[in-house]
């Protein structure tokens, strides 16, 4: 079907006017909406902090399950962590001397 002109439209719409029908706008079809699922009543009503239990017990499952480090392993990690904050220690201190040594000579000079 070809489109209408504009000219055509009007007389359309003249001799619905004519006739006192009157002329309805088309209506966009809306898509159907499905209805939310019914939501399941709860069965029991849940105490405020009675989670607490559940969180302790949990918790201690979780625990039993972790592989803890031996004795040597511990050591071997804490001799680790030590060596490593000496040296950024020692970087630190460094860099603050020479940051100082040039601050105090050429910028504030």
């Amino acid at each position: 079907m070809a489109r209408q002109t504009r000219a055509q439209r009007r007389a359309r719409r003249a001799e619905a006017g004519r006739d006192g029908a009157g002329m309805q706008r088309a209506v966009a079809a809306q898509p159907a909406v499905r209805p939310a699922p019914p939501r399941a009543e709860p069965t029991e009503r849940r105490i405020p902090g009675g989670g607490a239990k559940r969180f302790v017990s949990e918790s201690l499952a979780e625990l039993k399950k972790v592989e803890w480090p031996v004795q040597k392993q511990l050591v071997q990690g804490v001799i680790v962590v030590l060596v490593a904050c000496i040296v950024v220690g020692i970087y630190l201190y460094g860099n603050d001397l020479i940051w100082k040594q040039f601050v105090q000579k050429i910028l504030l000079r």
